[in-house]
């Protein structure tokens, strides 16, 4: 007994020992990680004043935490610099201030007053412009003041250049720029002030004009003040709040009419079910489940489904499919306009620079074809084949989760029927819900499953963008953004597709069912669900998001708020306690999955439009207000589209008119009511008697009661002739119907030019008046 407890003594002693190695070698490792982030540092702070930028520091501390900042500050030789290199845009001369707001003309025309107009104080002033050029300084106005020729949006573009550019440690390994120093946790933060917000003097600057006049929620029915906020956030933000406006105001002509469809099935709802409400005994329908006993039709009076099935949701799906493209087309038109008038219309083609981690990683050196400058260069074949590479990726991380997903319902189904014993101790009537249990409980868990493989998905897609060495911003962001939308778009419509179109399609007939993990595969239709669920994580979950990281940004900080009570916080301080500004990806993501499911799937949910016109009104002030307040302000970056979301909006419209057609064609009665008003009764007298058939002999023998069930079977079990003649009609009216859409949504194309006659001739005279004011003297260009 003592040795055993000397030798337990010892091991402990050993473990003791070992313990101590391994926190002395993890201390040693934390050390060398530190001393690494400072030496990365300090190399980086000398080369940002090798680059010509002056410096400030500052820090506020407290017992636990002391937070360092450095302000930078870009001299005139520096702007003037990279003005030239970046190709800023510079002012020729004044022009008048357009009027692009469409609502606004015809309601001035029609003498109606717009109470949607605002009186918002100081409007940017419209230049014509052209690229910047030193050489060509005393050309363009305002060259003589130095403080204020750039704005500051410029000099923020142009500050964080310089730090996305400067090197910190060896350039082969791609230890450039300072977003690679924030994701090793060199720094904490990189962003331009915000103007002060809570003061409010007699003229107000741009982000209080901004906060009264835009993110004010008094101010829901009040235009946005697009040319405010260009001139504060730049004209990527801008585009995409012109977008968010566009797309909520042509929601509500949709919303009426979805709303006027609805009311109109309310309404007719009693006049067309009287055959199922009035049968009384007549139709005794065969069990549901195993265990389940027969049950008479007339007990789902009044019939909710026609709701969502009836004459008017096809009228209201051609509807949608044509609303889709002409919004599309009249988006391009608005897109022109407002990227003539912000400068920005040739920017992707002629003035884009390369991304400062592809110049980093660049193997060669190679003139570019239009602008003639030797530019970082990388061969096509390893990019080919980067890309390639990519795309497998894509395929093997998307074919999983589909599996998954699609599996969802069948497994959530096992779990009840598992439990079935149980809970029928339990509460007899539990396991007669078994089916409406089955689909909420499956729609919730898809939802948290898709919300959580997006996260992984999006960190595996951003890395690879960043291996396949794409050459601009613009064109890493359309990468990036491609595949995690095809990841979206496989996680988000697999369900509703799986309902739509095969749960419930392969259930068999009495006595020879289809069966899954013991369990039928029943037609309970949860499309109107899995919309609904969509719907209410778009408003609800996005301000909840919001909340959380703003609550865990100051919450991070308090210790040095604590200790600072006596003090005003500074500029910098109150700017470092705000959100960090992430982009537009997930605002763009979570409208075009709307967009997709209030097109794709509208035929099961007329009321779709409405719900997102309620949702896309809040989130116009919700998204103004977090920029506003909540978000450091993000670096202002130039665009003249929406990019690759445009291409995706583009493929869903065309989706959306095949889809439909299919939806109209195998998951409504629209169809065999034709038929059966064409060949037997015009007014549908025996109708219901007509697509139910009778179960057969082989199934009544077996204690059961003789039962009808919704087929077109004859007693063997059989497909009967009307079935095939059904199968023909359906298939005729998706070719009918896709080629009457696609027709006309043609017809729109060509009656809706892309770029406006007016636009195009203000187009000739700015290139005039830039080539005019550009241009030597003639005498200059003639030999002495």
């Amino acid at each position: 007994m003592v040795r055993r407890k000397r030798r337990s003594r010892g091991q402990l002693q050993g473990k003791a020992t070992e313990d101590a190695v391994e926190a002395v070698q993890e201390e040693s490792r934390s050390e060398r990680r530190k001393a690494q982030l400072a030496q990365w540092r300090d190399k980086f702070i000398q080369n940002l004043q090798s680059a010509g930028l002056l410096m400030e520091k500052e820090e506020s501390s407290s017992v636990k935490k002391t937070v360092h900042y450095l302000k930078l500050h870009a001299p005139w030789d520096v702007l003037v610099y990279y003005a030239e290199e970046l190709c800023l845009r510079a002012p020729l001369q004044v022009q008048p201030h357009p009027d692009y707001n469409t609502s606004a003309r015809v309601l001035q025309k029609l003498w109606v007053p717009n109470i949607m107009k605002d009186l918002v104080p100081n409007c940017p002033v419209d230049y014509y412009t052209c690229a910047f050029r030193k050489s060509k300084m005393e050309k363009f106005l305002g060259s003589d003041d130095c403080e204020n020729y750039f704005t500051n949006t410029q000099r923020h573009r142009i500050v964080y250049e310089i730090l996305a550019r400067t090197v910190y440690g060896r350039r082969k390994r791609a230890e450039v720029g300072v977003a690679r120093l924030l994701n090793e946790g060199a720094f904490t933060g990189a962003f331009p002030l915000h103007e002060v917000r809570h003061k409010t003097p007699y003229t107000l600057n741009k982000r209080q004009i901004l906060y009264h006049y835009w993110s004010n929620w008094l101010k829901w029915y009040k235009y946005q003040p697009l040319d405010h906020i260009r001139e504060y956030f730049g004209e990527k933000i801008a585009l995409y709040f012109v977008w968010l406006g566009f797309y909520t105001s042509w929601l509500l002509p949709a919303a009426l009419v979805g709303t006027c469809v609805f009311v109109s099935g309310i309404l007719t709802m009693g006049s067309n079910t009287p055959e199922i409400c009035e049968s009384g005994g007549l139709y005794l329908m065969c069990p549901l489940c195993e265990t389940c006993k027969p049950w008479n039709m007339s007990d789902i009076c009044p019939m909710v489904g026609y709701l969502f099935d009836h004459p008017g949701t096809v009228f209201f799906s051609v509807f949608m499919s044509l609303w889709a493209v002409t919004f599309l087309e009249y988006w391009k038109r608005k897109n022109a306009t407002l990227a003539h008038h912000w400068d920005c219309m040739d920017f992707h083609e002629e003035e884009e620079p390369p991304r400062p981690e592809f110049a980093a990683m660049a193997p060669a050196m190679e003139e570019n074809p239009v602008t003639g400058v030797k530019e970082p260069y990388f061969p096509e074949k390893p990019w080919i084949s980067r890309m390639l590479t990519g795309s497998m990726v894509i395929v093997i991380m998307v074919r999983p989760t589909g599996v998954v997903i699609d599996n969802l319902p069948y497994c959530t189904i096992s779990l009840i029927f598992s439990a079935h014993t149980f809970f029928q101790t339990l509460h007899t009537h539990f396991f007669s819900q078994a089916g409406n249990i089955a689909n909420i409980s499956s729609s919730l868990v898809n939802l948290a499953l898709i919300l959580l493989m997006g996260q992984v998905y999006t960190a595996l897609a951003e890395q690879l963008t960043k291996w396949e060495m794409h050459r601009t911003q613009t064109q890493y962001e359309d990468a990036f953004t491609f595949k995690v939308f095809i990841f979206q778009f496989v996680n988000f419509y697999l369900s509703p597709f799986y309902v739509a179109f095969f749960k419930g399609r392969f259930v068999g007939y009495p006595g020879h069912y289809g069966t899954l993990f013991g369990m039928r595969n029943e037609d309970v239709s949860a499309l109107t669900l899995c919309l609904l669920l969509w719907l209410s994580h778009s408003l609800f979950l996005s301000l909840l998001f919001s909340k959380i990281k703003s609550w865990r940004q100051k919450r991070a900080l308090s210790s040095v708020k604590k200790a600072q009570k006596a003090e005003e916080p500074k500029r910098w301080e109150q700017d470092y306690e705000l959100i960090p500004c992430k982009g537009l990806f997930d605002e763009y993501l979570e409208i075009v999955l709307q967009f997709g499911f209030i097109t794709i799937f509208v035929a099961a949910f007329p009321l779709a439009p409405l719900f997102a016109l309620l949702n896309k009104w809040v989130e116009v002030r919700l998204d103004a207000y977090k920029f506003v307040c909540e978000y450091r302000r993000p670096v202002a970056e130039r665009a003249q589209n929406i990019g690759v979301w445009f291409i995706i909006l583009e493929a869903l419209s065309h989706v959306s008119v095949i889809v439909n057609a299919f939806l109209i064609a195998f998951t409504s009665d629209f169809l065999p009511r034709l038929l059966y008003q064409y060949k037997f009764n015009n007014d549908l007298h025996g109708y219901v008697n007509f697509t139910l058939a009778y179960s057969p002999p082989s199934y009544n023998y077996s204690s059961h009661t003789l039962c009808r069930y919704k087929a077109f079977r004859d007693e063997k079990g059989k497909y009967t002739l009307v079935y095939w003649e059904l199968l023909a009609a359906r298939l005729g009216f998706i070719i009918a119907f896709e080629h009457m859409v696609f027709f006309v949504l043609r017809v729109i194309d060509w009656m809706v030019p892309d770029i406006p006659e007016s636009l195009e001739l203000k187009i000739k005279r700015e290139r005039y008046l830039a080539k005019q004011a550009l241009a030597d003297k003639q005498e200059d260009l003639l030999p002495g």
